[in-house]
């Protein structure tokens, strides 16, 4: 009789010995195989993979056993549109508990006044907060002039007057090429389909945000949001300074901290460079930094929580109780002095890894970093485009992405430079020494590399 992965397990491990994470996640394989061999072989070989290769995403991590085991189960077999205690299905109860302790989590975690929990991911975080503040600062004003509070009831004419006005607001957000997200008003994302979307970008010879030239911008432009955060900047951010300039022009001040969510968790971040403290709405994922489940979270002050918390059906539908779970116990892991600890190391591996980086001759954007990343410009330092280099790690077992610089001459499938990060290797307890040995096996990769064509 042939036994399942699970039973030889169990018969192979004496009682006192046996692993229950290890007991679990065989469990989960042998049922998985009993269906779909092609996906257990999958999901087999994604550790395997895991295992022998660096992960050097600044976007990745590793979740905790517990936060996996939280997503595996009957949850996501219930609907549960709408928010705790105001459900469009009977029989949530379960989820609403779920939901609302996942809620007090993040608030107690991030010192939010409002945590909405639902968003599937980033980008649906991003647009629950645009089309919240739409709703709070133009469709509900539209409608109060119209002596109207249900958008149903007005004419086609009056209806026509606030979707003018709802489609014509500015944002103002970073440039994609100075480390600003797609979603920030990226000509090929909805983002800069929805509003007149504007960037600032970095100033060009230091690579740093330049805050009077945001300011110009803004008093110039009267944007409707003011929008921080990034995704391939190796900075901090002054946000108290963001909300001065946001104030000064009336606009709604959002800060986008999917990246470094982890850092501002864990405490790193703090005073004028936490970003809850001084947006009127943050918005983030749950795993990179944060190191939860694949999913997004929405923050904010009072004055927009119950826009916000009709991210459905204003742009989400259902949401996913079983991702809620599992969010509700990375929040409730990072609420504790280990998690503090570890984002402390984080910031401090990237800086190992940088300086170790620069002492063999690479050029580092802004000659270093204050986060959990840092952009290396290989096609100054080694001749190489990002792609290639990108593509020759991977070949010697390290997983990076290749990623624009400021004012890159190369397209974002080409570039001139890699993003490194290192949250997944501080999760395996890595530290300055294995700083050291991973950038003498990047040189040693990138200097025995040579462009051909083929």
């Amino acid at each position: 009789m042939k036994h399942t992965p699970l039973q030889q397990y169990l018969y192979s491990v004496p009682p006192e010995k046996i692993n229950p994470v290890m007991a679990a996640w065989l469990a989960n394989l042998s049922l998985v195989q009993s269906v779909s061999p092609t996906v257990a072989s999958a999901i087999v070989q994604e550790l395997t993979d895991q295992r022998r290769f660096l992960k050097l995403i600044a976007s990745e991590n590793y979740c905790s056993p517990a936060t996996q085991s939280a997503m595996s189960n009957l949850l996501t077999d219930k609907y549960a549109e709408g928010i705790p205690a105001q459900r469009f299905y009977e029989g949530c109860d379960n989820v609403d508990t779920i939901e609302a302790y996942a809620a007090r989590q993040a608030c107690a975690l991030f010192n939010a006044e409002h945590a909405y929990v639902q968003p599937h991911s980033g980008a649906d975080a991003n647009m629950v907060a645009y089309w919240a503040i739409l709703t709070a600062r133009v469709e509900t004003p539209g409608l109060t002039k119209l002596g109207e509070n249900n958008p149903a009831a007005l004419s086609r004419e009056q209806w026509e007057q606030i979707r003018s006005a709802l489609n014509n607001q500015r944002l103002l957000g970073m440039d994609y090429y100075s480390g600003g997200h797609l979603t920030h008003g990226y000509r090929r994302n909805l983002s800069a389909k929805m509003f007149d979307a504007w960037s600032y970008s970095v100033n060009r010879e230091t690579g740093l945000i330049d805050y009077d030239e945001v300011a110009r911008m803004a008093r110039e432009l009267k944007p409707l949001i003011l929008l921080a955060g990034y995704s391939a900047y190796p900075r901090k951010i002054n946000f108290a300074k963001m909300r001065e300039i946001a104030d000064s022009c009336g606009a709604v001040l959002m800060v986008d901290m999917a990246h470094f969510a982890g850092l501002v968790a864990g405490k790193v971040f703090t005073g004028d460079e936490d970003p809850v403290a001084h947006a009127h709405i943050v918005t983030s994922t749950t795993h990179k930094t944060l190191r939860g489940p694949r999913g997004g979270i929405v923050l904010c002050k009072k004055e927009f929580a119950e826009f916000v918390d009709k991210g459905c059906p204003l742009v989400l539908g259902g949401p996913l109780p079983h991702v809620m779970a599992a969010k509700a116990v990375a929040f409730t892991e990072a609420n504790t002095d280990s998690f503090r600890a570890y984002a402390a190391r984080i910031v401090e591996n990237a800086r190992f890894l940088a300086d170790a980086l620069q002492r063999r001759g690479y050029v580092i954007a802004t000659g270093g970093t204050d986060n959990h990343l840092m952009l290396v410009n290989v096609s100054a330092s080694c001749g190489l485009t990002g792609a290639q280099a990108a593509g020759a790690l991977r070949r010697c077992g390290i997983t990076l992405n290749f990623n624009s610089l400021p004012y890159d001459p190369h397209g974002p499938l080409i570039t001139s430079g890699l993003r490194i990060g290192t949250p997944a290797v501080t999760t395996l307890g890595m530290g300055k020494d294995e700083m050291e040995e991973i950038a003498e096996i990047i040189d040693l990769t990138l200097k025995q590399t040579r462009p051909a064509i083929l």
